[in-house]
């Protein structure tokens, strides 16, 4: 499963969760600067969709799996050339599966989550980190969360989860340090796509719940600030965005309209 040849005067940029939300949203904001978008996630169907809206390449990816990881990246390695580099990656995979606490904790949920967001982001990074050097101009954004700076009751699995993956990416800020590499986290607070659906097991109107009263980020405004940092100059490196809804203060304190 792949789109034509990505043409020689696009750079390429990977796009983890691209099959909708962000990811997508990621694909279309980084196709119309002028990069070849390199999509990968498990909903092929829908990812095919979306590669083929951009102009981009689909090629399945399941995070959690090391085997699917590693196809990934030999397939994103057998697309590159000295004239079309990866000089892009965009680690936006993962997400919340329920809100039991400490005391009630799923470890089902717990290592799903941090198979998703903390694994699933290391095996990305680590197989596209030399393609990513040798283009001599990358650059990794991981998409965590407000999730990943504070904490509340009943997250304790997903913000320990984004906690870690925070500390990786800004782990690799320092080690890659004198390399022809820059590292951006963005971390969002509220954001309507499927995220809080996925969280209560497809309970829409649970996950409803969560935006009422409110105007929530959408998957496009975190889309321009993921380009707006890719297209920033090679030698400017935006190290941690955080963005959230005028109405929301912290990761639980929100003005609601009645």
């Amino acid at each position: 499963m792949s789109a034509p040849t990505p043409a020689s005067d696009r750079p390429l940029a990977v796009v983890t969760g691209a099959s909708s939300g962000i990811g997508a949203a990621t694909a279309r904001a980084l196709a119309a600067d002028g990069w070849h978008p390199v999509l990968g996630a498990r909903r092929v169907e829908r990812l095919q969709e979306v590669a083929d809206e951009v102009g981009g390449t689909a090629l399945a990816l399941d995070v959690t799996d090391a085997d699917s990881v590693a196809a990934f990246v030999g397939s994103v390695g057998d697309l590159v050339t000295a004239d079309r580099p990866l000089r892009g990656l965009v680690n936006n995979a993962g997400g919340a599966k329920g809100t039991e606490t400490v005391l009630e904790a799923d470890e089902e949920k717990w290592r799903w989550m941090w198979e998703s967001n903390v694994l699933g982001t290391l095996r990305v990074t680590k197989g596209l980190l030399p393609l990513l050097i040798d283009s001599g101009d990358g650059h990794v954004v991981t998409i965590t969360s407000i999730a990943g700076l504070e904490v509340y009751d009943g997250g304790s699995g997903y913000t320990s989860a984004k906690h870690a993956e925070g500390a990786l990416h800004r782990t690799l800020r320092g080690e890659l340090l004198g390399q022809p590499v820059r590292v951006t986290e963005i971390a969002p607070g509220a954001v309507e796509t499927e995220f809080s659906l996925v969280r209560f097991a497809g309970d829409e109107d649970r996950a409803a719940k969560v935006y009422e009263g409110l105007e929530p980020l959408t998957a496009g405004d975190v889309a321009e600030v993921v380009a707006f940092a890719m297209s920033r100059p090679s030698h400017v490196n935006l190290d941690t965005i955080v963005l959230k809804p005028r109405a929301q203060a912290t990761g639980m304190r929100f003005h609601r309209e009645t």
